[in-house]
């Protein structure tokens, strides 16, 4: 239970951030964005480490399971989501990122021999199936018909997919063994912050100026709550859950936007948002009784 409402948390801090994000991606491009969120990242996860003394006992076997990760989780599989908005738009984002779940079972079961009962499939079926309504389908006031999406973007969604299931794979064992999670987001996003002032090398990856006062702030409060505080309680809940049941729960950050997205815009979301969202709240309860 305490991986389930770990993982659940942590995907409500994801679409705090995402609400944040979505404010600042016009005046922002999203290089900039990602080397101030994983500067600011890395700067509390530090500190907090420090101050609880979580830096004391890693090994070395440890510190290269969590650095795999933010190569998969972070260089990897943020790049790649970036590239799929741009390719896609966000909503096609969103559904290949809830692919991420079955993905995340099968890395599970085959490299650590983890395994769920057929009440916890439901459960994760009834999830992703929730979010692939609430994401894929169009809403009742749409316009225009829906478009294809190219190859390339169909592609990249899903090394998105594979590289966040990867990023949790590499990340389990390490937090199974008693890493603070303080500790592994700080070598999570230290070598993501690296990775990405590296980019500044590629004209493509540099800001023209510097962001101002306002963007900072939000870039700041999302960072606060995505990176530090929702990414530090995904690898608590690896600590104590497998990597199939934290995955599918920690991507329901579609579902859960929903009610913060009405109340900032006035606009109830369609007939298919809600029929998924309770599709992923019944996958949820299936969990947490089978647990």
């Amino acid at each position: 239970m305490l991986a389930i409402a770990l993982s659940l948390a942590a995907a409500s801090s994801f679409a705090l951030s995402s609400m944040l994000i979505s404010s600042v991606s016009t005046r922002m491009g999203l290089f900039q964005l990602a080397r101030w969120q994983m500067g600011i990242a890395f700067a509390l996860t530090a500190a907090a480490s420090l101050a609880i003394g979580g830096w004391r006992g890693l090994t070395l076997m440890q510190f290269g399971l969590l650095s795999a990760s933010s190569v998969s989780g972070i260089m990897l599989a943020s790049t790649t989501f970036f590239a799929t908005i741009y390719v896609t738009g966000p909503r096609v984002t969103a559904m290949f990122f809830a692919l991420a779940s079955p993905f995340a079972l099968l890395l599970g079961y085959l490299f650590l021999g983890e395994t769920i009962n057929a009440t916890q499939g439901l459960g994760i079926a009834l999830i992703v199936a929730g979010i692939l309504f609430a994401v894929a389908m169009p809403e009742a006031t749409a316009d225009a018909p829906p478009r294809r999406v190219p190859l390339l973007g169909i592609a990249l969604g899903l090394i998105t997919a594979i590289g966040q299931a990867g990023g949790s794979l590499f990340a389990r064992p390490a937090m199974a063994s008693g890493v603070d999670p303080f500790t592994a987001m700080a070598i999570r996003s230290g070598l993501g912050m690296v990775f990405y002032i590296a980019l500044m090398a590629f004209p493509f990856a540099r800001a023209a100026r510097l962001p101002g006062p306002r963007a900072m702030s939000d870039v700041a409060l999302s960072a606060l709550l995505g990176m530090f505080l929702g990414m530090s309680l995904l690898m608590a809940a690896l600590s104590h859950g497998e990597v199939g049941i934290v995955t599918t729960l920690s991507s329901m950050t579609p579902i859960l936007i929903l009610p913060m997205i009405w109340a900032t815009n006035r606009r109830a979301p369609g007939l298919w948002a809600w029929t998924g969202a309770a599709l992923a709240v019944a996958g949820t309860a299936v969990i947490s009784l089978a647990a």
